[in-house]
């Protein structure tokens, strides 16, 4: 068994490029549907990522309260977390000025992680709800996704992801529920859930 504690990392010595990539193109990944692990997906791939060297940004839209992997990674030297969004949960009909303005904010900094040359995977998590909720519009986001570097890997999370955005990804997942512990009052937990 290899102890990977100490083992160098793939494609370190080659500043993070394994063998195995496409000359260097990022691709448009869109996780999306009524199913639970959109986020937790684009977290695996973050730390993925960073285990290979590469420095990653996370734009959490809608999000405010600290989740299990905002804490664990809030020190990491590769991955940066910013939030966007209110401790609280909001329902559509309680969308007002300032949660618009939180998630333009939100977009603001993350297109500057884009476009500034210093990560290699920019997240936008819940940017399908924010757009769903009237927080952003579908064309703010479009321009985003048509402008990206295109050496720049982004993924895009939430539900009710537009029909703009599913045919611009190269990658779409769309998480389907079949069976959930949510339907026998389970209540969301800490470690699992958050």
């Amino acid at each position: 068994m290899t102890d990977t504690r100490t083992s160098p990392r793939p494609g370190a010595e080659a500043g993070g490029r394994g063998a195995t990539e496409s000359a260097g193109r990022g691709y448009v990944h869109l996780y999306t549907g009524d199913g639970k692990g959109k986020t937790t997906a684009a977290f695996g791939l973050a730390v993925r990522a960073a285990g290979h060297g590469k420095r990653v940004y996370v734009g959490q839209f809608m999000k405010g309260r600290p989740y299990g992997e905002n804490l664990e990674l809030s020190d990491h030297p590769l991955i940066t977390v910013e939030q966007y969004g209110e401790p609280d949960c909001i329902s559509i009909d309680q969308v007002d000025e300032h949660h618009r303005e939180l998630a333009r904010s939100g977009l603001r900094r993350s297109r500057e992680a884009l476009f500034e040359g210093d990560y290699d995977v920019v997240v936008l998590d819940e940017i399908d709800v924010a757009i769903w909720f009237g927080l952003l519009s579908v064309s703010d986001v479009m321009d985003i996704v048509k402008q990206r570097p295109p050496h720049v890997e982004l993924i895009m999370t939430g539900r009710q992801a537009p029909a703009a955005l599913v045919k611009a990804a190269d990658l779409v997942t769309e998480m389907r529920e079949v069976k959930h512990y949510y339907r026998d009052g389970v209540l969301a937990r800490a470690g699992v859930e958050y």
